[in-house]
């Protein structure tokens, strides 16, 4: 209730004017986002309705519109496939369960850590899934059978092409033509609605049983909302659904958090991403018992909303309700909309969602990014989403990793001529898995295998330790120990220390041999020096030896 702290009349109408008119823009979208996604066109306006409301009044941005999205379609479509539409809406209610919980544990800020190359490369592989989904109905193809192969609906297409059809084709064009004049001269009413009214009018006076249409194809669209219905629940179904129900989880509020950024940076806000989760899963629970398939936040239709004055959630509300009151009066209308009309719309929204800008700025990098957003995008195409999102991730790690590897050095302090007892290092960068031959290829053999040796590691610059860096380390003290040597460590961290003691390491050295700097270490090394080794050593000046003055002098090995 925050959110509506002062609020007043003016604002109420500035978010009826928002609400009715992105509630006009959604309409459109939402029966083509179901039709894309292997069901019917009601379901789409349903999750409009539903989860459109919920979403406003219970998540974490201010402004943020919710119902069906294009990113969803791939996905949902292959569900529909693979287990059908009921199996889908427990699929789409776990889904919700799994955003909850994700709230509830405070993992909204950690969605936002997925690389960029990764978002933009099952984006722009989605919006190629989308656009290459239409040209059947674009073209009026007969006869098609779809896939959840991107490469068989191809063969499909190409296979069919001779069936197309010249009233479809004309249809679609003056979708088409009107949406880019539309976008072009940034009209005050959407080009979408009016390119849908426009040549679903044409083809009704002119191409009047040639093209298929919402009604020929799925039937007549009920003017009112269904009933409330609860979904056969059972364990069988929950294990074989856990899968599509974690991919739903993830895009939803991948996609959900991302359109809430882009709120905040449209209207100067700052959302709660946690609440945001917990919105989003709360309308995904209750969206599919009325028949309504998954959901999440609207980049479009949220900047829209934004753009046209809203003031508060209640746009979201008023949106929603603009659309069930369209549902109760217009719904036999909508049924003679041709499919060739909505084609033009998905691809234009396919287009926009591509993200192609990013995409080639990023490619033309020409760096590790450019790999991972490359593999992310062919195998969104080629495989499933969970495939490309799983090996994208995969392969931002192993970039990191390596990246976190090269950064490492080791340094080994000197001054003139090394002193024969005492070699000094200063390790940089964290010690862990992906620097595990640091200290291998780094310490010279020389200081290992000298007898009676002291080797001192400053670990100033040394952030974390992972238990492999520990080992690793240990490894080091062991070769040191077999040659009666001794390792001294100085400036070492609160998170390493704590690693290095878990491990065993420190018991190991030695409490006394860890110092708060390189200079005490140093002295400390100078009294348990073998005076007589030291007698003709350059570095014995009058009985007073200079090795604390060589601390301050790195030079890079590596």
């Amino acid at each position: 209730m925050d959110r509506f702290e002062g609020y007043s009349w003016g604002a109420f109408r500035k978010d009826l004017i928002a609400g009715l008119i992105v509630g006009i823009i959604a309409i459109p979208l939402g029966m083509a986002f179901a039709i894309a996604s292997g069901v019917k066109p009601e379901y789409g306006i349903y999750t409009t309705i539903v989860a459109g409301i919920l979403i406003s009044l219970l998540g974490g941005s201010r402004f943020q519109i919710g119902g069906p999205t294009g990113a969803f379609i791939p996905v949902l479509f292959a569900i529909v496939l693979q287990y059908g539409y009921e199996n889908l809406l427990i699929a789409g209610l776990m889904g919700g369960v799994l955003l909850v919980l994700m709230g509830l544990c405070r993992m909204g800020s950690l969605i936002r850590f997925i690389p960029k190359p990764v978002t933009v490369g099952f984006t722009a592989g989605i919006a190629v899934i989308i656009f290459s989904g239409q040209i059947a109905n674009f073209l009026g193809l007969r006869e098609i059978e779809k896939h959840e192969s991107f490469l068989l609906n191809m063969k499909e297409i190409g296979l069919h092409l001779p069936t197309w059809s010249l009233y479809s084709l004309a249809t679609a064009s003056i979708c088409l033509v009107i949406l880019i004049m539309g976008a072009k001269y940034r009209w005050k009413v959407p080009g979408s609605l009016v390119g849908l009214i426009v040549s679903s009018i044409v083809a009704a006076l002119f191409f009047d049983g040639h093209v298929a249409t919402i009604g020929s194809s799925f039937g007549e669209i009920p003017s009112r909302l269904p009933a409330f219905h609860l979904p056969e629940i059972t364990w069988e179904k929950v294990h074989s659904l856990l899968q599509p129900a974690l991919i739903i989880a993830m895009l939803g509020g991948i996609e959900s958090l991302l359109s809430a950024v882009v709120a905040d940076e449209m209207a100067g806000t700052k959302h709660n991403s946690n609440r945001e989760l917990i919105g989003q899963g709360i309308a995904n629970i209750i969206t599919p018992l009325f028949g309504g398939i998954p959901a999440t936040g609207a980049i479009a239709r949220t900047a829209t909303n934004i753009k046209n004055g809203a003031a508060s959630p209640l746009s979201g509300v008023i949106h929603g309700l603009t659309v069930l009151l369209v549902l109760l009066v217009f719904a036999p209308w909508a049924s003679r909309i041709p499919l060739a009309s909505m084609a033009p719309i998905l691809m234009m929204v396919a287009w926009n969602m591509s993200e192609r800008k990013e995409f080639l700025r990023i490619v033309n990098m020409r760096t590790g990014e450019s790999m991972l957003l490359l593999v992310t995008f062919g195998l969104t195409v080629l495989t499933t989403l969970t495939t490309a999102v799983g090996a994208g991730l995969a392969l931002a790690l192993l970039l990191f990793v390596k990246r976190m590897g090269d950064t490492n050095g080791l340094a080994k302090m000197v001054s003139g001529r090394s002193c024969p007892q005492l070699s000094m290092y200063t390790i940089e960068g964290p010690l862990f898995f992906g620097s595990s031959l640091l200290l291998e290829k780094g310490v010279t053999s020389k200081d290992l295998d000298q007898k009676s040796k002291m080797l001192l590691l400053q670990m100033g610059k040394v952030p974390y330790i992972d238990i492999t860096g520990a080992a690793q380390l240990e490894g080091l003290v062991h070769q040191v120990s077999r040659s009666n040597g001794v390792v001294l460590l100085s400036d070492v961290a609160a998170q390493p220390y704590s690693m290095l003691e878990k491990s065993g390491v420190i018991a190991r050295i030695g409490r006394e041999h860890v110092y708060d700097s390189a200079e005490q270490a140093v002295a400390s090394a100078l009294k348990c020096a073998d005076k007589e080794r030291c007698r003709g050593c350059s570095h014995h000046r009058i009985g007073q030896c200079t090795l604390s003055e060589k601390v301050n002098s790195p030079t890079a090995l590596g």
